[in-house]
Formats: structure tokens, sequence, C-alpha cells
């Protein structure tokens, strides 16, 4: 008797989007090496040929899960930079905003976890084995720096490059240890201490 439980292998239009969506899903909630072509196959309903028509391997579609955060302006943290109903000021100190928490649900039913930086992530599987996945990271942060710089020096920062550098350990020291302790306390800490980086820099 067919296991009624499978889903039907849709393929056809839509299943490269598909398998992105089941990818932004999957990646970030269970983690890159976790999560298998088949279980990717299966939560966006196609088939392993159609999978690999698309995407020639994994690796491949890690790359664009990837490209496609970073497209969409990074993390939900990192894209409050980007809000303009706020000073400079408070959009460099709404990136520690733990009430933003990224949480998702490990299991339907099940509490909340907290995954963080989708690219830190990436980075720590990589362990330097997948230098397209790397190169990628790399881009990001250095672009995500770029950005705080440029927002540093319209809020009238003497040295935004520095100040940047210096809200970046913090973001990613905060982001790294809050989701280890699967706690946004770290977040609260790391605002608190940007909050005197940017007054010692005369930024109001």
């Amino acid at each position: 008797m067919p296991n009624s439980e499978v889903k039907p292998r849709r393929g056809g239009r839509g299943a490269r989007d598909r398998i992105l969506r089941a990818a932004t899903d999957l990646f970030y909630r269970e983690g890159i090496h976790a999560t298998g072509v088949e279980k990717l196959s299966q939560a966006a309903e196609v088939s392993k040929r159609t999978f690999y028509q698309y995407f020639p391997s994994k690796t491949a579609l890690v790359e664009d899960y990837l490209h496609g955060i970073d497209e969409r302006g990074g993390t939900p943290l990192e894209r409050r930079l980007d809000a303009k109903d706020t000073s400079p000021g408070d959009r460099l100190l709404a990136i520690f905003d733990s009430v933003a928490f990224d949480s998702v649900a490990l299991d339907a039913g099940a509490a909340p976890r907290f995954r963080g930086c989708p690219f830190h992530n990436a980075a720590v599987e990589s362990a330097g084995e997948l230098a397209g996945v790397d190169d990628i990271v790399r881009a990001h942060k250095h672009r995500f720096a770029q950005r705080l710089a440029a927002v540093a020096a319209e809020a009238g920062a003497e040295h935004p490059a520095q100040l940047a550098q210096q809200l970046l350990v913090l973001f990613e020291g905060g982001t790294a240890l809050a989701t280890s302790l699967d706690d946004p306390a770290p977040l609260a800490h790391a605002r608190s201490a940007a909050e005197v980086l940017i007054a010692h820099c005369g930024v109001t």
C-alpha cells in the first residue's frame, strides 16, 4: 500500500523556487550538513532528478541560499540599518534589538530556538572546506561593515570605519553567544556596550 504521507512530486514550473524556499527554511532551522538532498527534495515536492537539474550539487544550492539572503539586505537585524524613519544613531543600535530576536520552531509546537546569523552558521559548517561558501560569507560581512560605516558617517562619527568595526565585533559576538545559549541576553549586553561606544564618538 502506498505511503499516504509521501508528498506528490510536482516538479515542473516553480520547482527551482520551491527548492530554494525549502533550503532557506531547512538550512537555517536544522543546519546545512543535517539537511540532505532527499529531505530538500521532499520538502520542495520534487524528485532528486529535478533537484539536480536546477542545482548540480548541494553546495551550489547553499551558495544560492546565501546569495538570496544577501540580496534581500541580509538578516532581519541587519536590515534595520536601512530603516528611514529613525535617526542614524538609532539605526546603529537597532541591529542589537533583542525584540527582533530571530527565532524559529524546531518542530511544530516546539519552543522556538534562536539560530543566529545564517552566514556565521554557514562558515562554521564549512570549516574551510567549501571555498565558494566561505567567499560569500566574507563578502557579506565586508559589505555589512561598509554599511555600518556609512550609517556611522551619516550619524556624524569622527572615525566611522573604526566605529563600524567595533560595532561589528559586538554584533557578531552577541549574536554568536545568543545562538550558543539560545538566549537573547547577549544581544542586550552588546547593545549596552554599543551605546557607550556610540556616545564616545559623539553620535546622538
